[in-house]
Order: structure tokens, then C-alpha cells, then sequence
């Protein structure tokens, strides 16, 4: 009877012990990486929410954050823009998930890339990665050929944020070696976009509108503030602009309520660039003017 009572009172404590060591390594295993999630896909449907639940179902419980997903459709050039735009906030070994993928079901590749910074981006090699490479450098990237970071056989032409990049993200979130994707790309082969920053010359800078900021109608310029600087305006200095054939005259100044309400200013954005708005009103709207309008500024 006492040699049962000991065998029981052992085998509750060996049990006790490895319920004690299972719980221990959950603790102490590797974090699941955040995942930045972008696309144009609107909200209006099912389409983002389903994204979310593959990431989950692959990665349960992982961090999903929402960069976007009212990002212009079809529109690489803002997706690469806001991209690397949110890039720095998110941490150093953070996922991201882009879908803007015009050229879906097309041959161009699904891939995920690592950059100099540690993070990863699982994407569609269509030039969404050109300004994070230009600035931090991409140190090796994989097409993701792998089934096993699909999320099946069943892999549909047209949905491939859900069948592919959402599984792959959620794999490399999870910490799975996400060299095992598929075959590596030479990194100088990536796909770019022909973005060029504004120049100066001797009659002054040449620069375009990369865009608009949001619902405000701020035109965003592709004029970096050093750039800018180079043409010798100092904050109050009245700025002239030709804007798509035509001349204006703006104020540089810090921010909108240094002007009047409905008053235009040039100003330098939160990214660091220079731009064009209007105090409480539409800049695009009020001057009829949008992505590709060339610019000019002279020399002070």
C-alpha cells in the first residue's frame, strides 16, 4: 500500500515537473515579431479581415498593426512612399505585408526580403521595396515558392495577399527560418520604381508632386529640405512657383496657422520634404493639381 501511495505521490511530482518546464520554455522562446500590414484593398469588404485571420491562424496571437489599407489602388509609387514612411516606428526586426499588387497572378514574383535594419518585408516584387532599399539597404531576399508558407493548394489568381503574403508573413512573424520561402534573388535584380529626388541647377530647382497628404490636400513634393535649402529661403521669405505651367507666389513658413485661413504656404512636412497646402483648406482641390505636376522654384 505504501509503495502505491509513493508511486502515485512520484509520478504526480514528474508530471508536476514537466507541466512546470512546458510553461518555463513558452516564456522563455522567441517573441512573435509585430506585422505591418498595408494594402489598397479598402475596407468596404471581407478582404482585410480575412488577411488578419490567416496571419492569426498561422501565428496565433501575433501583433497586427495597420499601416494602411486606403492607399491609392494600383498605386506602387504612394505604397513604396508609405512604406518607408512607417518603416522607422515599427521595430527592428518587424514584418511587413504590403499588397499592392496590380500585376497579381502575373509573373512577377512573391518575395520577402530583409534589410540592413533586420526587418522583413513580404511583398510583390513590383517596386514597393525602392525607397527601403535606396535608404536602407536590402542585405538578401528569397521568392516565396515554398507551399509550406502558403496557405495551401488552392492558390488563387487574384488573391494572393491572402494566400501567400499573409501565410508568409505570419510564418516569418512566428520566427520560421524564412530562408526556407523558396530560392534567393539577386538583390541588384529587384524590381524599381523610377523615383528621382528634385535637382538644382543654375536656374533653380526642378522637382514634381509625389502625391497628396491624405484628406488634407497638402501636395507632397519630392524637394528634400536640404534640397530646398540649397536656393537660400529663410522662414518668412515670400517663395515663387511656377505649379504646372502656371506662377505663384507662397510664404515659407513653419506651419499652417502662421497664414491666414484659406491662405496657401510652403512648408516642410513631417517627412522632412518640402510641400505646398493651404491653412484649413484643399491645396489639390483649390489649385486643380496632382501627382506628376512638374515644379520650378528659383534661385532667391
Amino acid at each position: 500500500m505504501q509503495k502505491t501511495i509513493k508511486a502515485l505521490i512520484w509520478a504526480a511530482m514528474v508530471t508536476a515537473f514537466a507541466i512546470t518546464a512546458a510553461v518555463a520554455q513558452q516564456h522563455t522562446a522567441a517573441p512573435t515579431k509585430v506585422i505591418g500590414f498595408m494594402t489598397d484593398f479598402d475596407v468596404k469588404d471581407d478582404a482585410v479581415g480575412i488577411c488578419k485571420a490567416v496571419m492569426d491562424g498561422v501565428a496565433p496571437g501575433v501583433r497586427i498593426i495597420d499601416i494602411t489599407h486606403q492607399s491609392e489602388p494600383y498605386n506602387i509609387a504612394m505604397g513604396a512612399r508609405f512604406l518607408a514612411g512607417s518603416a522607422p516606428y515599427f521595430p527592428k526586426d518587424a514584418v511587413f505585408v504590403v499588397v499592392i499588387d496590380p500585376g497579381v497572378g502575373s509573373t512577377r514574383k512573391a518575395i520577402i526580403a530583409k534589410s540592413h535594419v533586420g526587418q522583413y518585408f513580404v511583398l510583390p516584387d513590383n517596386g514597393l521595396l525602392t525607397l527601403i532599399q535606396d535608404r536602407d539597404g536590402i542585405v538578401e531576399a528569397h521568392e516565396i515558392t515554398n507551399p509550406a508558407w502558403m496557405i495551401g493548394s488552392g492558390i488563387s489568381s487574384t488573391f494572393h495577399g491572402r494566400d501567400i503574403f499573409s501565410p508568409a508573413g505570419a510564418h516569418a512573424a512566428r520566427g520560421d527560418d524564412w530562408t526556407t520561402a523558396g530560392p534567393p534573388l539577386d538583390v541588384s535584380k529587384l524590381a524599381r520604381l523610377d523615383l528621382k529626388n528634385a535637382t538644382v541647377d543654375a536656374t533653380g530647382l526642378h522637382g514634381q508632386v509625389l502625391g497628396t497628404d491624405g484628406p488634407f490636400g497638402n501636395l507632397v513634393l519630392n524637394v528634400p529640405a536640404e534640397t530646398f535649402a540649397q536656393l537660400g529661403y529663410k522662414l518668412g521669405d515670400p517663395v515663387p512657383v511656377t505649379l504646372a505651367g502656371k506662377l505663384y507666389v507662397f510664404p515659407l513658413v513653419k506651419t499652417f496657422s502662421d497664414v491666414p485661413v484659406g491662405r496657401g504656404l510652403f512648408f516642410i512636412d513631417s517627412r522632412g520634404r518640402l510641400s505646398l497646402g493651404i491653412n484649413q483648406r484643399n491645396f489639390s482641390e483649390t489649385y486643380k493639381v496632382g501627382e506628376g505636376a512638374e515644379l520650378t522654384i528659383p534661385k532667391k
